[in-house]
C-alpha cells in the first residue's frame, strides 16, 4: 500500500514539472539566441564570449555570440514551443554529447577543473539536459515521416549549389596564381559545410573577405533549411472523402438550420473530424501549418465539445497552429470554453423573407434601381440545381467560367467551390435574361437548413446594366415561395462596426484612423463596397468571429487565411508534377473542386 502511494506522489509530481521543465528549455534557447545576437554586434560582449570558449574554457550549450547560432537557437526555441519530438531528441543528442564532452574534459585535465567557468557552463548545461529528459512527454507533436528524406536532399541538393556558387566567386575573385579547380571547389566545399578558417590550408587561394561572409551565410541559410524540412508539420490530407460527406450530409439534414455556413463544410478540399459519438463534426484545412477551421461545427451543439477536443488533439499531435474563421456568436464562445481567444471579424448580413419590404424611405434607392431594370426588360428565373437539365446546367457553368473576374477564384470559409455537382440538387439558381432572353447574370445559393439560402456564388456579364445583382436579390425575395424559403444570408462585410461607427459623431481618433486605413485598402479588396451594398437591404447583422490560442500567432494565420480564402497563391510546381485528386474531379461536376467561388458586392 506504501508503495502504491508513493509511486503516485512520484507521477504527480512529475506531471507537475513536466509541464514546467519543457518551459525552462524553450526559454533557455530564447535566451541563448538572445545573446548570441547581442555578441555578433557587440565587440565587447562578442570578446568575452570568444575568450571563454576557447583554450582551457568552454561556455554552456549553444552559446557562441554569433548570428548563426543565435539564428539556430531561435529556430529551436520555435520548434520546441510547438511541442515537437524532432526538436527535442535534436537538443537532448546535442545537449548530451556536450555533457559527456564536458565531463571527459573535467576529469581528464586538471586545468580545465582550476577554472570556475567551466563548472558554471557544466551545471547551466547539465541542467538542460535534465530538463530535457525530465519534459519528454511534453514533447509529442508528429513530425512527417517524409522529413528525414527531404533534410537530406535539402542538405545535399542546397549544399551542391552552395558550393557552385562558392567556387564561382572564389575563381573570380581570387587574386594568387596557378590555383586548381579542385582546391577551389574544396575551399567552397569546407566554408559551406564546416565553416572551416578562411584560407586554411589553401596556399593558392587568397580571396577578398567579403567572399568568405557570403559563403558563410549561404551554409547558414542551407542550415536553416535543413532544420526546417527536418522539423516540418505534417500537411494533413486534402479532401473530403465520400464516406465523410456522406456522414456531414446527414448531420446537415438534422441541424443544418443552426449554421448559414454548414453546408460549406461540404467542400472537398476540406478534411473533417468527427466526435466520438458521430453527432458534431469540425471541418478544417490545414495550410502553412495552420489548421484552419471554418465556421460552427457541424451537428448537434451537446456533441460540439467532443468533436473540437479532437480537432484541438490532433492539432497539438501535429503541432498544427488551430484557428476558426467565421465563427458564430454561439459558435465562438463554445470555442472560447477550451482555451480559444476571440476577435471580430465582422458581419453577415441576413435578410428575413417575411420583413423584408421595398417601402419607406431608406428603401428610396434600392426600389428605383429595381424598377429601372425591370422596365429594360430584365426577368429572372429561380429554380433547384436538380430542376435545370443538363444541357441548361452545362451552358450555365460555361457562362459563369467566362464571367469570372480573374484567374485565381477566392472563397474558403463561405464558398462551396464547385457548381453544377449533381449532389448539390437542393442549391439554388438564379438566371437573369435581359430583353432579348440572352443571359447576363447568375448567383447560386447553397441550402440553409430546410428553409434558408447561402449566398454562394455571384457572376454577371460585365456589358450588363448596373443594379443588376441587387435586380436579382430582390427578385428572389419576391419568388421565394417558388423555393419555400424563409431566409437569405448575403455576403459576409468585414469590419462593419468599423465602418458604421467611425464615421458617426463622436467617433474617438482611434477608431477613425482604423476606418481610414480600411477605407486606404478598399482601393484594391473589397471591403468597404460589400459592407455598403449589403446595408441597402437593411438586414440583420450577424457578427462572425476569428478563434485562435495565442496572439503572437496571428501573422501566421492571418497568412494562412489568405492562401485558403484564395489572396495569396504560393509558388508552386508544374501542374505536370502536381498530385491530383482523381477522386475530387470525378465528383466535382462542372465546377472546379480546386478552388473556391468568387463572391462580388450585391449592387
Amino acid at each position: 500500500m506504501g508503495r502504491d502511494v508513493s509511486s503516485e506522489t512520484v507521477t504527480n509530481r512529475l506531471s507537475t514539472w513536466r509541464p514546467r521543465a519543457a518551459g525552462f528549455a524553450v526559454w533557455y534557447l530564447r535566451l541563448a539566441a538572445v545573446l548570441n545576437f547581442v555578441g555578433a554586434v557587440s565587440a565587447p560582449f562578442h570578446s568575452q564570449v570568444t575568450r571563454h570558449n576557447t583554450g582551457d574554457f568552454f561556455t554552456p550549450y549553444m552559446i557562441t555570440a554569433g548570428f548563426t547560432s543565435g539564428a539556430l537557437a531561435l529556430f529551436l526555441a520555435m520548434m520546441m514551443r510547438r511541442r515537437k519530438r524532432a526538436a527535442w531528441i535534436f537538443n537532448l543528442v546535442v545537449v548530451g554529447l556536450y555533457v559527456v564532452l564536458m565531463a571527459l574534459l573535467l576529469a581528464v585535465y586538471p586545468e580545465v577543473r582550476e577554472h570556475w567557468f567551466n563548472w558554471i557552463s557544466a551545471g547551466v548545461t547539465l541542467l538542460m539536459f535534465i530538463a530535457l529528459l525530465v519534459g519528454r512527454r511534453e514533447f509529442r507533436a508528429k513530425g512527417d515521416r517524409n522529413n528525414p528524406r527531404l533534410a537530406l536532399a535539402a542538405l545535399i541538393g542546397g549544399g551542391a549549389v552552395g558550393v557552385l556558387i562558392g567556387t564561382l566567386l572564389v575563381t573570380l575573385t581570387n587574386e594568387a596564381e596557378g590555383s586548381f579547380l579542385r582546391h577551389r571547389v574544396q575551399y567552397a566545399a569546407m566554408r559551406v559545410y564546416t565553416l572551416a578558417p578562411s584560407g586554411s590550408g589553401y596556399q593558392d587561394i587568397v580571396i577578398p573577405h567579403w567572399v568568405d561572409i557570403f559563403i558563410n551565410a549561404m551554409s547558414a541559410l542551407i542550415f536553416l533549411l535543413v532544420l526546417y524540412a527536418l522539423f516540418r508539420s505534417p500537411k494533413g490530407k486534402e479532401y473530403l472523402c465520400p464516406r465523410d460527406e456522406v456522414r456531414l450530409r446527414e448531420l446537415l439534414e438534422r441541424h443544418g438550420e443552426r449554421d448559414s455556413l454548414g453546408y460549406f463544410a461540404l467542400r472537398r478540399d476540406k478534411s473533417v473530424l468527427f466526435s466520438s459519438s458521430g453527432k458534431a463534426a469540425v471541418a478544417y484545412r490545414v495550410v502553412g501549418g495552420v489548421s484552419l477551421a471554418s465556421g460552427d461545427p457541424i451537428g448537434d451543439v451537446e456533441a460540439w465539445p467532443g468533436a473540437i477536443d479532437r480537432w484541438l488533439d490532433q492539432a497539438r499531435e501535429h503541432a498544427w497552429v488551430p484557428a476558426v474563421m467565421g465563427a458564430s456568436e454561439e459558435g465562438g464562445t463554445v470555442y472560447a470554453r477550451h482555451g480559444l481567444n476571440a476577435l471580430e471579424l465582422g458581419d453577415e448580413a441576413i435578410v428575413e423573407v417575411d420583413e423584408f419590404t421595398l417601402d419607406g424611405r431608406a428603401m428610396r434607392g434600392v426600389r428605383q434601381a429595381h424598377k429601372k431594370v425591370g422596365r429594360a426588360g430584365y426577368t429572372v428565373r429561380v429554380r433547384r440545381h436538380a430542376d435545370i437539365p443538363e444541357d441548361e446546367m452545362r451552358t450555365l457553368l460555361e457562362r459563369a467560367d467566362t464571367w469570372r473576374d480573374g484567374q485565381t477564384e477566392r472563397g474558403f470559409s463561405m464558398a462551396l467551390g464547385r457548381l453544377g455537382d449533381p449532389d448539390d440538387g437542393q442549391c439554388v439558381m438564379l438566371e437573369c435574361h435581359d430583353g432579348q432572353g440572352e443571359l447576363r447574370a447568375l448567383l447560386s445559393f447553397v441550402p440553409w437548413g430546410g428553409d434558408g439560402l447561402s449566398l454562394d456564388l455571384m457572376r454577371r456579364d460585365r456589358d450588363s446594366d448596373n443594379g443588376l445583382l441587387e435586380f436579382m436579390v430582390i427578385e428572389l425575395m419576391g419568388q421565394a415561395d417558388t423555393v419555400g424559403i424563409k431566409r437569405v444570408s448575403l455576403n459576409f462585410a468585414m469590419f462593419r462596426a468599423v465602418f458604421e461607427r467611425g464615421s458617426r459623431l463622436g467617433a474617438g481618433p482611434v477608431l477613425r484612423l482604423w476606418r481610414s486605413v480600411l477605407m486606404f485598402l478598399s482601393r484594391w479588396w473589397q471591403i468597404e463596397s460589400l459592407y455598403r451594398a449589403n446595408a441597402k437591404y437593411r438586414p440583420i447583422w450577424e457578427p462572425r468571429y476569428l478563434l485562435f490560442a495565442r496572439s503572437s500567432d496571428l501573422p501566421r494565420i492571418g497568412l494562412a487565411s489568405a492562401r485558403a480564402e484564395g489572396f495569396i497563391t504560393a509558388p508552386s510546381l508544374p501542374s505536370l508534377f502536381k498530385r491530383r485528386h482523381s477522386l475530387a474531379l470525378q465528383k466535382g461536376g462542372g465546377g472546379d473542386v480546386r478552388s473556391p467561388a468568387t463572391k462580388e458586392p450585391v449592387s
